[in-house]
C-alpha cells in the first residue's frame, strides 16, 4: 500500500500522532491513548503500519506468557511528499482532509476528556480568518511560517515541555461575488 493510502486513514493517522517526536509505546499504551478505537481495529492497523514501513519494533518483552512489542516511527519512513501529494486526486485530498479532521476531532476531545483539562490556562487556539493574499504573498508567508516552525518542530521532549498538536489549513475561499454595477 503507499503512504497515501496508508495515512488517508484516520486511526492510522492517530496512530503516528500517538508515535510522533520519538515516542515509543505498546499496543496496550497505543490502546489507552485511543480508547475510543476498538482493540482489534487498533492492533489490524498497527500490523499494516508496520507491514508499510511506518512503523518499527523498538523492543519486546514478555508479559504473562505473551510477547508485547513497542513500537516506534521508523526515522525512513514513507511521507506525503509535494511529489506524492501532487499525484493524488480531488477525491483523495478530501479523504485526507476528513482523516485529518477526524484525527483532530478525537485528540480534541481526547484532551477535554483528561482530568484538569483547562482550554484557557493551556493557550488553546482553534481560530479562522480570511487572508487575502497573492501568490508571491502566499508563497512569502509559507517560507516565513517554515521559517519560524522549522526549528521548533525538531525539537524533542524536554523537562518543561508538552506536546502541542499544531495544525496548519490553508486553502482558498471562495471569491466575492462580481460587482454587477447595479
Amino acid at each position: 500500500m503507499d503512504p497515501v493510502e496508508q495515512l488517508l486513514h484516520p486511526v492510522r493517522l492517530r496512530i503516528v500522532h500517538a508515535l510522533a517526536a520519538g515516542r515509543v509505546l505498546t499496543t496496550t499504551q497505543l490502546c489507552a491513548r485511543l480508547p475510543d478505537v476498538p482493540k482489534v481495529t487498533l492492533y489490524r492497523q498497527v500490523a499494516l503500519l508496520a507491514e508499510g514501513g511506518f512503523l518499527e519494533v523498538a523492543g519486546e518483552r514478555r508479559v504473562r506468557g505473551a510477547v508485547e512489542r513497542s513500537y516506534r516511527l521508523r526515522r525512513d519512513r514513507p511521507v506525503i511528499d509535494a511529489r506524492a501529494a501532487a499525484g493524488m486526486s480531488l477525491d483523495d485530498h478530501r479523504r485526507g482532509f476528513a482523516a485529518a479532521m477526524a484525527v483532530l476531532i478525537a485528540e480534541f476531545g481526547a484532551y477535554l476528556d483528561r482530568e484538569g483539562a483547562d482550554p484557557v490556562a493551556d493557550s488553546v487556539s482553534y481560530r479562522q480568518g480570511t487572508v487575502w493574499l497573492s501568490p508571491a504573498e502566499l508563497k512569502d508567508l509559507l517560507g516565513e511560517l517554515l521559517t519560524v516552525l522549522a526549528p521548533r518542530l525538531r525539537q524533542g521532549p524536554g523537562p518543561e515541555r508538552a506536546p502541542y498538536l499544531l495544525s496548519a489549513i490553508l486553502f482558498p475561499g471562495a471569491p466575492p461575488p462580481e460587482d454587477t454595477g447595479g
